[in-house]
């Protein structure tokens, strides 16, 4: 078992609410999760369960949270310091909306070397366009010219050039197509291995969760209800009951079918 001092991601106790009053909706109740320094820790479970609430909360997209969030044995404040960007990035789920669609991927990738003081621009962009499989000519090219797969390696490349520590992933491949889904999800599963990243991954898709993450929460109204690895959810083997229709549910689904076929193993 793994020393509490190796986590990287500590949450304890986080709750966040909309709204006042009698409209007052706690849409994430007490969660308290670990992910250790170098594991890939996915949250799974319906829509409207609460689990990119967390991500909002975690990337300081959402500071009204009640709780605690750590990062590397401290805790950060509501308001996030640059110097936290540094170390962590998010990958968001629609690659047609996360690109400003009047910057072309040169300008898209220096905008965050130039705020964080990199300096050897050109070189960390073409390094970065070469990691995420898209050679450097796309630097070029505007969004619109661009697939959903290629802009979704963008957004990746984007996350990556200042050298983060962690990727925040909001559902990463559900925007894309099948073939295209596989693909990304065996970039980002070689990223995490040659750049000894951390990551968080939500998502609805066990074989998109099961692929990259080897430990995995199980949420259900606002609340974590149970911790399995990827092979007992493979397995279908869960403590809850809820948990196991879940399960049972999405393996049968055309689309994980799918896409389990489609994924290549690395």
């Amino acid at each position: 078992m793994k020393d509490s001092t190796d986590n990287l991601i500590e949450t304890r106790a986080l709750s966040v609410t909309f709204g006042e009053g009698a409209s007052a909706n706690r849409v994430v109740n007490e969660v308290s999760f670990h992910i250790v320094r170098g594991e890939a820790y996915g949250l799974i479970g319906e829509s409207g369960c609460g689990k990119s609430t967390i991500l909002q909360a975690l990337v300081g997209l959402n500071t009204a949270y009640d709780g605690a969030i750590l990062y590397d044995g401290q805790e950060v404040p509501h308001r996030r310091e640059k110097s936290f960007f540094r170390k962590v990035q998010m990958v968001f789920q629609d690659p047609y909306a996360s690109l400003h669609p009047r910057k072309i991927v040169h300008q898209v990738l220096l905008e965050p070397l130039r705020i964080h003081g990199f300096d050897q621009h050109e070189e960390r962009i073409s390094a970065v366009l070469d990691a995420v499989g898209l050679g450097r000519d796309f630097r070029y090219r505007y969004p619109h010219e661009l697939s959903g797969g290629q802009r979704q390696r963008v957004a990746i490349a984007r996350a990556l050039i200042i050298e983060p520590e962690t990727l925040l992933l909001d559902e990463p491949t559900s925007a894309l197509d099948v073939s295209v889904q596989a693909e990304i999800l065996n970039l980002l599963k070689k990223l995490r291995r040659e750049r000894k990243l951390t990551y968080l991954m939500v998502t609805h898709d066990l074989a998109v969760v099961t692929h990259i993450c080897g430990r995995v929460g199980m949420m259900n109204q606002g609340e974590i209800i149970e911790e399995l690895s990827a092979d007992e959810i493979r397995d279908l083997r869960a403590v809850k009951d809820y948990t196991r229709v879940f399960l049972a549910a999405s393996i049968g689904s055309r689309a994980s079918r799918s896409i389990s076929q489609e994924v290549l193993p690395l």
